[in-house]
């Protein structure tokens, strides 16, 4: 299992606000276990600490922005991308101002800053939301889809579409097959605008930082000097001498020809890392935006908590014991042998497994026309599960029985129908003792839990 990372020594940095103006100074720190990334407004009256979540996003007009506790950070997104594929788990970003530096647009001179201080591995287990099933998701008034996909071994990819119907843009795709690809093929790709937006973002007082140096400025027509001499006052940059063309702004060339649709991809990682853990899986993004990537983080983290609870096993692998072992350690026999095989077992823990087919004899009578699985029989299969276990702690235990003496704690929640395939898992309560076993046990269907309870049985030796 990875562990978790942060930062071997703090970093400092400082620069000017894309939107702001404002010149910003950030030292990012180390963290403690399951910290996550946080910013911590030096600057502000008790210095509030604001959690890089999605919950804490309040606007994404031009970049991302966090509010907590009468504080924000404004354009977070390209500092995260850094610290996310840099594989740090645990960071503390303190800052003594409104937005984080813009540098040069990208991700680069963050990770650059990184590296000078290294790294130190934690005692604990990275967090991940692993992607299990295809997640599909988008907003159809600003035409952006997303879908989740698994990925084979669990690596985090990207795949990106831009599409701004632009004689210079036009169609655009990236992708990003490992996070470890994110250093060389995407952190150096700078944030872009068109310049038609240049002179509206201006008077909105939206790129008060902006410069030729930060952004990518795509033409998309010829300009008049008129034209162009008013863009310049409105930026703050009279004085500024540019030559105009049908493509890139001056000396913005881009470093790579889909460098726009690459510097998405870079926000969706930084986006997503507002999920407040790693990504296992593939996720693929048409016409994204900041507004949609954190709608869409939002989406993650809801279906990382529907996992919660959840009992992920394959069942094609090779059982620890099958049918023919099971029969000689339990005395059950047909049709009371509800226990197929047993997939796992520990010192504190057993699952197995029963198969629902039509054929089960209580579907004669439970019941005619809408065959339902008991719930006293779920019941019983678990109570099975749990004499293997209780069993399993003695020697020769076909020479033991075990007999429940107590069920609490039952709860029934969604039927068990033919053709499902029921999974047990029980866990140890407490040490055995005097042949004494509390066990709690949750039984699954596609692993969701179906239904659980809590027993006492007895290991009694036969005579």
């Amino acid at each position: 299992m990875i562990k978790q990372r942060t930062l071997s020594s703090s970093v400092k940095l400082s620069g000017i606000g894309l939107h702001t103006g404002t010149i910003c100074e950030i030292e990012i720190f180390p963290a403690k276990e399951n910290h996550w990334y946080k910013f911590q407004r030096t600057d502000l009256e008790g210095q509030p600490i604001i959690d890089a979540l999605a919950m804490n996003v309040s606007t994404t007009k031009r970049g991302t922005t966090l509010v907590k506790n009468g504080a924000e950070v404004n354009t977070v997104e390209h500092l995260l991308a850094a610290l996310y594929s840099h594989e740090i788990d645990n960071a503390l970003i303190k800052i003594n101002g409104p937005e984080v530096p813009i540098l040069d647009g990208s991700a680069k001179y963050f990770l650059d800053a990184l590296d000078k201080v290294g790294i130190t591995e934690q005692e604990a287990d990275r967090n991940y939301i692993s992607i299990d099933e295809t997640i599909p998701f988008e907003i159809t008034e600003i035409e952006a889809e997303f879908l989740a996909v698994p990925t084979l071994g669990g690596e985090y990819r990207i795949t990106v579409m831009v599409d701004y119907k632009s004689p210079v843009l036009g169609t655009q795709h990236a992708s990003m097959y490992k996070l470890e690809d994110f250093r060389e093929e995407i952190s150096p790709c700078r944030t872009f605008v068109f310049l038609k937006e240049v002179a509206a973002l201006a008077q909105a007082g939206l790129i008060k930082g902006g410069d030729l140096d930060n952004a990518l400025v795509l033409v998309e027509r010829e300009y008049s000097q008129s034209e162009i001499k008013e863009i310049l006052r409105l930026v703050g940059k009279p004085d500024l001498d540019v030559k105009v063309e049908v493509g890139y702004l001056n000396s913005s060339k881009p470093i790579f020809q889909n460098e726009p649709a690459r510097h998405k991809l870079l926000d969706i990682v930084g986006d997503l890392a507002l999920t407040g853990k790693f990504i296992k899986g593939h996720i693929l993004a048409a016409r994204p935006g900041h507004h949609s990537n954190v709608e869409f983080a939002k989406k993650l983290i809801e279906y990382d908590k529907s996992k919660k609870g959840r009992l992920d096993i394959d069942l094609t692998k090779e059982p620890l014991y099958d049918i023919n072992q099971i029969s000689k350690m339990l005395p059950h026999r047909y049709p009371f042998l509800l226990v197929d095989k047993i997939m796992e077992m520990d010192s504190e823990s057993i699952i197995g497994v029963k198969n629902i087919t039509m054929n089960e004899p209580f579907f004669t009578g439970h019941f005619p026309d809408n065959p339902v699985m008991p719930g006293v029989l779920q019941l019983e299969a678990m109570a099975q599960v749990g004499g293997i276990f209780a069993l399993s702690s003695v020697d020769e235990p076909e020479k033991y029985s075990t007999y429940f003496m107590k069920i609490d704690k039952v709860k029934f929640k969604q039927k068990v129908l033919p053709g499902d395939t029921v999974v047990f898992k029980l866990k140890l309560d407490s040490p055995i003792r005097r042949g004494l076993v509390n066990m709690s046990g949750v039984a699954y269907v596609n692993g969701k839990p179906v239904s659980e309870a809590s027993m006492l049985a007895q290991i009694v030796k036969d005579k």
